[in-house]
């Protein structure tokens, strides 16, 4: 029988910029990169969407981007009307929000030629993104990430996504984004929370891919947790990188099963769901972070030594490491997420875990006693720290 074979490549390329005080008039950056000399000269149309928390947290922000494009206007045509949406999992959990950003991209007529700027956490980046990516097959946009977590992993990656029937990313698409500007004067406002629960990814792709920067976090943990900039300036580049190194190694669009940066999320997911997503993404990271660890230790593959070195990192960063939620067993707890996990790959089931600090191993299954022995490891161990 004839056939046709067709066989292609698409090439992306993007930069994340590290600045500070993006909208300030003296900074060129993102008007430069606006205003190629390369580029076409068509006029550049932009859709601003603002995560309601960051508009909080810098109520002078939309008056600060309108002074900044003002002096452009004779190539950057700026959309009056902001868009401004609830930041947190309330983004991609409520599917008017992307109706809303459909609607404004078909309302002021943006074109594949005109670009979706979201500035946000990376939720709010993740549900933009996806509207940006699923109206007229894919708009052009510029993320602009505010929080630690969005700086330094889901923000500069090329995922977007919204949760639906109660899953965690459940609708999304493979998007990149045209470019990231990571500004680090946004995180100067964050709380605590939001502060510490970014640390938890850079953790994560510390221990599976580079035991020197999870010796330089170790060291630095009471830094951070002290919320010194200089160390979370370069925690955030180090982190950002590796993560782009991955990207650009072999699946960016995750074709296979292996997904080793989500080390710790096979639990983290279905912990956030079951606390109604109470539990930020990254403090429930660092939860399933020390829950495989002491599953690697389990195995024979970590010493004790390591094992509590991890855990005591964790702790003084300020995560606590145990959750009462994780002891619900039965058809939805927190076991359910193995199987869910393997779902959302849409195929075999494959876990990272560690053979070493700096060096991750994939598994293809994970005994349920030895889950529960993990958790009732960290049920005791978190129990004694707090007595």
């Amino acid at each position: 029988m004839n056939h046709l074979q067709q066989d292609f490549s698409v090439r992306f390329s993007y930069t994340v910029f590290f600045t500070e005080q993006l909208f300030a008039t003296t900074n060129t950056l993102l008007s430069g990169f606006l205003i190629q000399p390369n580029a076409p000269e068509t006029r550049k149309k932009l859709l601003m969407v603002l995560d309601s928390g960051v508009v909080d947290a810098h109520p002078q922000l939309p008056t600060a981007i309108r002074n900044y494009f003002a002096p452009l206007n004779n190539s950057i045509d700026l959309v009056a009307d902001f868009l401004i949406v609830p930041g947190g999992e309330r983004a991609k959990n409520d599917p008017a929000l992307v109706e809303q950003v459909v609607d404004a991209v078909d309302g002021f007529s943006i074109d594949r030629h005109s670009f979706v700027v979201a500035i946000g956490g990376g939720s709010v980046l993740d549900m933009v993104g996806y509207a940006a990516a699923i109206s007229h097959r894919g708009i052009r946009h510029i993320r602009i990430p505010t929080t630690v977590l969005s700086q330094n992993d889901s923000g500069v990656g090329v995922k977007n996504g919204v949760n639906y029937r109660g899953k965690k990313n459940f609708l999304g698409t493979f998007a990149p984004p045209v470019a990231v500007f990571n500004d680090s004067t946004f995180l100067t406002t964050l709380d605590d929370r939001d502060w510490r629960a970014g640390i938890s990814e850079a953790v994560k792709v510390a221990l599976i891919k580079d035991r020197v920067f999870f010796d330089w976090i170790d060291a630095n943990a009471h830094l951070l947790a002290m919320r010194d900039g200089a160390a979370m300036s370069y925690l955030v580049h180090r982190c950002a990188e590796m993560h782009l190194q991955h990207i650009a190694g072999g699946d960016p669009f995750e074709m296979g099963s292996s997904r080793p940066l989500d080390f710790g999320h096979w639990s983290a997911h279905k912990l956030e769901q079951l606390t109604n997503f109470e539990l930020r993404h990254g403090e429930a990271v660092a939860i399933g972070i020390a829950l495989d660890t002491l599953y690697s230790n389990q195995l024979g593959w970590l010493s004790d030594a390591d094992t509590n070195r991890v855990l005591t990192t964790l702790r003084t960063l300020g995560f606590s490491l145990y959750n009462p939620l994780l002891d619900a067993d039965n058809s939805t707890g927190i076991l359910r997420g193995l199987s869910e996990f393997r779902e959302h790959l849409g195929g075999q089931l494959t876990i990272m875990l560690l053979k070493a600090l700096g060096t991750g191993v994939e598994v293809h299954e994970m005994d349920a006693d030895g889950v529960r022995q993990a958790i009732a490891t960290l049920r005791k161990s978190e129990l004694s720290t707090t007595v």
